[in-house]
């Protein structure tokens, strides 16, 4: 591939995330067009408050799943750092990554500047973001298999474009997941070099624990939809669950900042016209709101108060040690 032409990819992909935005943005006016500003405030505040603390609940135990990613992450890698450290660095790490989008460049960035001033090489750094992604879309996949068994036949049988969309989503889902634990048994302990970093391949002990955290990530975030939105519309969960991670995937892959827009069209287009399409957005909206937002600043205020604190704490290094020198006693030289 030619230089130019490398030039013209890279400037798709990086273009990419405004086409896909622009064409969910115009799939929502087109979904909510009956529906006023006002019909959807009600729609969030009309979530029972019972609800609302349940999606809470299930958003802190989904960004302490998040935090283990990085554990198991440093153990892929052999580093060692304090449990609060890789717990600050993995859920301030996907909170920016969840609101930003592109989470090797907005996670990994601020996941390098806490690694290395704990002492974690760079190439091990980027090793660590390799596996927390592949962890995610394990768990994703798996989610997508065993989604598949749990929806109704009855509702596959209403449309030949809708099972056999599903059925290769689900052989592509199957065949990754074959695919990466035979990788795991017949190359254990082997190396696969790209560029200038050498990647072990994981043995298949890590891959069943990635294979478990990136299950109970997925479940955990999709509960926190799921209790805002059952007060709307009963649906199972193991077709909700489905939906979601979909939605969720081509919300990533749209490289739109937190997958905004292209993660609420699929929704409310995947949903039967019937439904007020007023409280399903609310819904998404309080969502949005739990998931992504109050996480940001949460730990974004734990962040700032390390900074501070670790701030204070060289200025006031800096300080002894000027009195130190300060003591030391000057020699006049002889002449």
């Amino acid at each position: 591939m030619s230089a130019k032409t490398k030039r013209l990819v890279k400037k798709i992909i990086s273009y990419s995330g405004i086409f896909f935005f622009i064409l969910a943005a115009g799939m929502l006016w087109w979904q909510l067009r009956d529906y006023s500003l006002l019909d959807i405030a009600h729609a969030i505040l009309d979530i029972p408050f019972i609800n609302l603390v349940a999606a809470c609940i299930a958003c802190l135990l989904g960004y302490l799943a998040l935090s283990l990613y990085d554990y198991l992450a440093l153990n892929y890698v052999g580093g060692h750092v304090s449990w609060w450290k890789w717990m600050l660095a993995g859920m301030l790490g996907f909170a920016i990554s969840n609101n930003a989008g592109n989470a090797m460049v907005s996670g990994g960035a601020i996941r390098y500047r806490l690694y290395t001033r704990w002492r974690i090489r760079g190439g091990d750094i980027l090793k660590m973001l390799t596996l927390s992604g592949i962890t995610y879309f394990l768990g994703a996949a798996a989610i997508v298999v065993i989604g598949y068994f749990l929806i109704p036949r009855a509702d596959l049988s209403e449309s030949a474009g809708l099972t056999m969309g599903l059925g290769w989503l689900f052989g592509i889902c199957v065949t990754l997941l074959l695919v990466y634990f035979a990788s795991t048994f017949i190359f254990n302990k082997k190396h696969i070099q790209i560029g200038q970093i050498k990647f072990q391949i994981p043995t298949p002990k890590t891959a069943f624990f990635q294979l478990i955290l990136g299950i109970s990530d997925s479940i955990l975030a999709s509960l926190v939809l799921y209790f805002c939105l059952t007060p709307f519309v009963q649906i199972p969960f193991g077709t909700f669950i489905g939906l979601f991670v979909v939605a969720q995937a081509t919300g990533i892959f749209s490289q739109v900042p937190g997958g905004i827009g292209v993660f609420e069209s699929i929704f409310l287009a995947a949903l039967p016209d019937t439904i007020d399409k007023a409280n399903i957005f609310g819904a998404l909206l309080a969502y949005r709101i739990i998931y992504y937002v109050l996480p940001l600043i949460g730990v974004g205020s734990l962040f700032f108060i390390y900074e501070r604190w670790l701030r204070a704490r060289m200025k006031r290094w800096a300080a002894e040690a000027k009195q130190i020198i300060n003591k030391i006693p000057l020699h006049k030289s002889k002449k």
